[in-house]
C-alpha cells in the first residue's frame, strides 16, 4: 500500500526532469501528500502537462464518490481484472511525480514512520491511472490512483507492498495511448533496490495536517546515518 508520499522539490526541477510543457499554476512543495488531497499528475495530450487531480480514483460509472477513499491504490497483478481499473489501464494512464514515499515499520508494538527515496534524492514517476467522474449537476472531478507491486529488498522489511516506480525509459511508454498492455504490464516491477534507501522520520507525518519540511528530516539515534539500503 502507498498512502503517503512527497514532492518537495522545486517546480523548475520537476519541469526539467519530466519534460513538462504546461505546468500547473497551483504547484507547491508537498511534504506529506495524503489521500483525498489534490496532487500533481502528468498527462500526455500531445505535450506533457502538469495537472492537479484528487488522490483516490472515482470511476466514471460510480454512483457514490466515496468509493475513491478505497481506491487510492491499484494492485499491478489485477489491473486487467478489476472493473474500477480495467478501462483506465487501457486508456487513461498518468505519471505521479514524487521524490519519496512513507511507510510504517512495525517494531515492538510501535509503528515507526519511514521515508523511502532514491539514493540520488531526485524525483521519480509513480505509475498512476486517472478517471473523470461527474456529479448529478454535471460537474467534473478528476481523480487518480497509484499502482502498487511486490516490495524490493529495501521496502520488504518495512511493508509488503510498494508503489510502482517507473524506470525513466518506461515513462514515455506509460503515457503512450497506443502502448500494448503486455508491454505496460512488464513495466510494473519493483524498482531496483540498489538504487533506493529508507530512513526514519518524525511522527509528524502521522497526521495529514502536517505539511512541513520537518516531515522529511531523519530522526533516531543515528539520525541521517540510520538508512536501510545505504551501503
Amino acid at each position: 500500500m502507498c498512502a503517503r508520499y512527497t514532492l518537495a522539490l522545486d517546480l523548475a526541477t520537476i519541469l526539467k526532469r519530466f519534460l513538462i510543457h504546461r505546468p500547473s499554476p497551483d504547484f507547491a512543495p508537498r511534504y506529506n501528500i495524503a489521500p483525498t488531497q489534490q496532487a500533481p499528475v502528468i498527462l500526455n495530450g500531445g505535450e506533457r502537462s502538469l495537472n492537479q487531480f484528487r488522490w483516490g480514483l472515482i470511476p466514471s460509472w460510480a454512483k457514490d464518490p466515496t468509493i475513491g477513499h478505497k481506491l487510492i491504490n491499484a494492485r499491478a497483478e489485477t489491473l486487467t481484472e478489476k472493473a474500477s481499473f480495467k478501462r483506465p489501464f487501457q486508456r487513461s494512464r498518468c505519471l505521479v511525480p514524487a521524490d519519496g514515499f512513507y511507510e510504517w515499520l512495525a517494531k515492538d508494538k510501535v509503528k515507526i514512520p519511514m521515508r523511502i527515496r532514491l539514493k540520488s534524492q531526485g524525483p521519480f514517476a509513480l505509475a498512476g491511472l486517472w478517471d473523470t467522474w461527474k456529479d448529478a449537476e454535471g460537474k467534473e472531478l478528476k481523480t487518480f490512483t497509484i499502482i502498487t507491486t511486490e516490495p524490493n529488498e529495501v521496502v520488504a522489511p518495512i511493508h509488503n507492498r510498494m508503489p510502482v516506480i517507473l524506470k525513466p525509459q518506461d515513462e514515455e511508454l506509460w503515457l503512450d495511448p497506443t502502448a500494448e498492455i503486455k508491454y505496460l504490464t512488464e513495466a510494473l516491477k519493483p524498482y531496483p533496490a540498489e538504487e533506493m534507501e529508507a530512513y526514519e522520520v518524525s511522527r509528524l507525518v502521522n497526521s495529514a495536517k502536517n505539511n512541513v519540511p520537518q516531515c522529511l528530516e531523519p530522526v533516531g539515534p543515528e539520525s541521517s546515518q540510520s538508512l536501510f539500503g545505504s551501503s
